[in-house]
């Protein structure tokens, strides 16, 4: 499904906001290309940018942090609550790690200023593919038959509020951890695996917390949660514990991928969750999922491309939706939505996306967690690897991955 500026129906909608008159004519002129197909408009503040909005809705809006009368933090609660369905991008100079906390919870996407047009460019057209993807009909008609939509995980959004607050300690973190033994149990499994290399074992969670982080444990607890909300055994088409296994996999694989980088921990998060829409199809929709693993197998064609003949999606979006719902960052999610073919997302950089296909294609398939034999996808190769222009190549690549799945296996 691929979406150009060119294809959409009728004019988008952005509103740039920024207090400095000279930056927002900046813009503007950086945006000019885009012009004929882009209605854009201007708002020296918060306050001028509600009103118009108030008079006409847009499909983005990209805001500095820092102004005055109402920050930039500010304006984003208030479109989040009166117009969710607008794309909220943050174009600033500066943020302190307070500041960026709150914002990352706040917009779809975070830009440093001065930003080049391309790459602002390519951060619109992605966020309106993944908006048009994820707001089609068929994928809401779906998600509207789902009888108990999971809320977010409690501990996860708990740990979430935790991260805005400077005076929280290890300490606090670790006695709301220890409120769930499963989720306690699944920290010290993961940091004392082979991955982490540890000299000695730990037992303490709050030693636990120390040594992986804030980020990986809430990544871990969230991950935790959702799968202890779901049979452990065979049930139907999948068996979700060896599907839960698969994810643990590649979530390991694309954070080896990343690691040293920034997004290493969404690497994590992408990869542990980048299946969840099985849990939804197979809750909701047994017999229908049944009838998409029997069509895979019988006509040799890839599990979400039967998914996409029987339902219109495929597990990849209803997923990306659910986790749109639970409020997780943007990125994470354009990765689950577009994992399986990542190919119909213009990127020339080797960000979250490509990070988890890559991780995906080299680790083990999933096939093994259902009834029938599936074939694999071979979307995603050497050639796919260079166009996204990684630091590295795809023999390193390879050998990250086969590193730690190696030592995956060897965890206790």
């Amino acid at each position: 499904m691929n979406i150009s500026v060119n294809e959409t129906s009728t004019a988008k909608h952005i509103l740039l906001v920024d207090d400095e008159r000279p930056v927002l004519d900046g813009l503007r002129c950086r945006l000019r290309g885009l012009q004929r197909q882009w209605h854009i408009d201007c708002a020296e503040s918060g306050p001028a940018a509600i009103e118009r909005l108030s008079q006409q809705a847009c499909d983005v809006l990209i805001t500095d942090v820092r102004m005055p009368q109402m920050s930039g933090a500010q304006l984003l609660e208030v479109v989040r609550e009166r117009w969710p369905h607008t794309i909220r991008i943050v174009l600033s100079g500066y943020c302190d790690a307070r500041e960026t906390a709150l914002i990352v919870s706040l917009a779809h996407q975070f830009l440093s200023k001065p930003c080049e047009p391309k790459v602002l460019e390519s951060v619109i057209q992605r966020c309106l593919l993944l908006h048009e993807l994820l707001h089609d009909s068929q994928v809401r008609t779906l998600v509207g038959r789902i009888r108990n939509l999971p809320a977010v995980p409690r501990i996860y959004a708990k740990l979430q509020g935790m991260v805005k607050d400077d005076s929280v300690t290890m300490s606090e973190v670790a006695r709301l951890i220890c409120t769930d033994s499963a989720i306690a149990a699944q920290i010290l499994h993961i940091v004392n695996s082979a991955f982490f290399r540890l000299a000695r074992r730990v037992t303490n969670i709050e030693q636990a917390v120390s040594y992986l982080g804030f980020n990986t444990v809430r990544n871990i607890a969230m991950s935790a949660e959702i799968f202890s909300k779901w049979p452990a055994s065979a049930v139907g088409a999948v068996d979700f514990e060896k599907l839960q296994l698969h994810a643990q996999q590649v979530s390991a694989a694309a954070r080896s991928l990343t690691t040293k980088t920034p997004m290493a921990d969404d690497a994590m998060l992408a990869g542990l969750l980048h299946d969840i829409g099985y849990w939804v199809l197979a809750q909701e929709s047994a017999t229908e999922f049944q009838s998409a693993v029997q069509l895979a197998a019988q006509t040799h064609i890839p599990l979400h491309e039967a998914e996409a003949q029987i339902f219109g999606v495929s597990h990849a979006e209803i997923g990306a939706y659910l986790l749109g719902i639970w409020g997780l960052p943007y990125p994470v999610i354009e990765a689950v939505a577009h994992h399986h073919i990542p190919q119909r997302v213009a990127s020339s950089n080797f960000d979250l996306l490509p990070a988890l296909a890559v991780a995906h294609a080299l680790t083990p398939g999933d096939s093994a967690a259902f009834t029938a034999e599936l074939p694999a996808d071979g979307a995603i190769d050497a050639a796919y690897f260079a166009s996204v222009h990684p630091p590295f190549d795809w023999a390193e690549a390879q050998r990250r991955v086969a590193q730690t799945l190696e030592t995956f296996e060897a965890s206790p």
